[in-house]
């Protein structure tokens, strides 16, 4: 990953990740309710990711941040399950293993909040996110775990931590 630093979201980058999620989930057609981009959190992620068991990170090069992904508890689900949450990249950041490394960050945090399981939501047209999930160890399930109120996500992932 040339020049790239992967660190804990701070206030600063609420605006950058606001606009990453709001730039990327409509290249796909995740937009409108059942999709994250309609959660009230996209514009506060720090204060949302500063709760006990909650960690996002954001991927930055040369000052500016290109994306960002994080853990929190699986709402609805058992309190050993983490979610894989709002996972992003701008295009610019796709292909420099920035994927590949920020999941290592984010299922560290998992470990070390004591989950053992965690479980993310994707939808059909992710393809170059479904292949980072399955290499990073995640395998498909076929339905939908916890109450995440993302409705319009037609894939879902679970790995142990």
């Amino acid at each position: 990953m040339p020049d790239v630093t992967i660190r804990p979201i701070q206030p600063d980058d609420d605006a950058a990740i606001a606009a990453i999620i709001r730039t990327v989930m409509p290249e796909f057609g995740a937009v409108g309710q059942g999709f994250a981009i309609t959660d009230p959190e996209v514009d506060w992620m720090s204060r949302a990711y500063a709760a006990p068991r909650h960690a996002y990170f954001v991927v930055e090069r040369d000052g500016r941040v290109l994306g960002g992904g994080g853990i929190a508890p699986l709402a609805g689900g058992p309190d050993d399950v983490c979610e894989l949450r709002k996972m992003y990249f701008l295009r610019e950041a796709r292909g420099l293993g920035a994927g590949t490394a920020l999941m290592a960050r984010c299922l560290d945090a998992a470990r070390s909040f004591g989950f053992r399981q965690c479980y993310l939501e994707t939808l059909t047209g992710m393809d170059a996110a479904m292949r980072l999930y399955e290499r990073s160890g995640f395998r498909r399930i076929d339905a939908p775990m916890g109450a995440t109120g993302h409705g319009g996500c037609d894939r879902f992932y679970l790995r142990d931590v």
